[in-house]
């Protein structure tokens, strides 16, 4: 089969077209062949040397699928033939993957390939840390960073769905007017704007029930900034840095949680387990043509190489995809 690896830490260019194994699935896994995969910032960590796969995953990157189930090992429920999208480790970038049936969600009709494929990483990493960590629920206003990229464009159509008032921060005014867009009720521009300001603002001076992070660093204390009392903030990622002063007084005073998660190296339970939740919650509105990813753009499998770079380049709004051709 055609697949991407990764030929040395490094740039987009690092990125080369190989032929591989057709992989096998082994108990409870499904072989897929894939008709897209989404490409996910994880994807670029790894890419650079940063990210390593967990144990026993493939080193191929992708962490998301979509296509058709070719052979099911035992103990798996998908039928041959059925159409899935799911949550892998590793290995999405390839024209077979194989994947665990406890983290593959049945595609829709009118769900096309392509849009499923952009859904299951960004779903699950929003669902687990905004919903379950964060105990986001309705009426709360919450503060989501990157609200143009993958995780903040499906915070904020799955925040609405489940009665939630989300604020975003964006790096320029179009990506402000994409998000307002979207659905949400206000969007800060963190270059000209002091997103504690507006935060305080927009609220009356009460605060958010929730932060989603993925800045880290000195963002930390100014999301604190940003908590009403009992606040909780929940970190993803890390990219202005991995520590952060913290006030604890303000912490104590306001009985604010700070927690946190990653997703790609949880075990196989734990994502079935979240695959039956949104299954169960969230599946619904997906078979009602009510939530969509928001797509950037897709490009063949064979320039994921430019694939990489758009995404490197942060002007991307929501996901972007590769397509592999039939």
């Amino acid at each position: 089969m055609k697949a991407i690896e990764i030929s040395a830490p490094g740039g987009p260019d690092v990125l080369r077209l190989v032929e591989r194994p057709v992989p096998k699935a082994g108990p409870g896994e499904v072989l897929v062949k894939v008709a897209a995969a989404g490409v996910n910032r994880p994807d670029v960590l790894q890419r650079m040397g940063l990210y390593p796969p967990p144990p026993g995953a493939s080193d191929i990157p992708g962490l998301e699928i979509a296509g058709s189930v070719v052979a099911a090992g035992e103990g798996a429920e998908q039928a041959v033939g059925a159409e899935v999208c799911a949550l892998v480790a590793g290995g999405g970038y390839a024209e077979y993957c194989v994947a665990p049936a406890g983290t593959c969600l049945p595609v829709p009709e009118v769900l096309r390939l392509t849009d499923a494929a952009a859904m299951p990483e960004t779903l699950f990493t929003v669902w687990v840390n905004l919903f379950e960590r964060g105990f986001a629920a309705d009426g709360d206003t919450v503060l989501v960073h990157g609200g143009t990229s993958g995780i903040g464009t499906m915070a904020i159509k799955l925040g609405s769905l489940f009665g939630l008032q989300v604020i975003v921060t964006c790096g320029s005014e179009h990506k402000v007017d994409a998000a307002l867009k979207m659905g949400a009720v206000h969007a800060v521009n963190y270059k000209i704007q002091d997103f504690v300001e507006e935060v305080r603002e927009f609220s009356g001076g009460r605060g958010v029930a929730v932060v989603l992070d993925m800045v880290g660093g000195d963002y930390v204390a100014r999301n604190l900034a940003c908590l009403a009392d009992d606040g909780r903030h929940v970190s993803i990622a890390f990219q202005r840095g991995a520590t952060a002063e913290i006030p604890i007084a303000d912490v104590m005073r306001r009985r604010l949680s700070l927690t946190g998660s990653t997703l790609r190296a949880r075990d196989v339970l734990f994502k079935t387990m979240v695959a039956d939740e949104i299954a169960r919650t969230v599946w619904p509105y997906v078979e009602g043509n009510r939530l969509k990813p928001v797509i950037d753009s897709v490009f063949p499998l064979e320039e994921a190489a430019a694939a990489h770079a758009r995404i490197d380049s942060g002007e991307h709004i929501g996901k972007i995809v590769l397509e592999i051709s039939q």
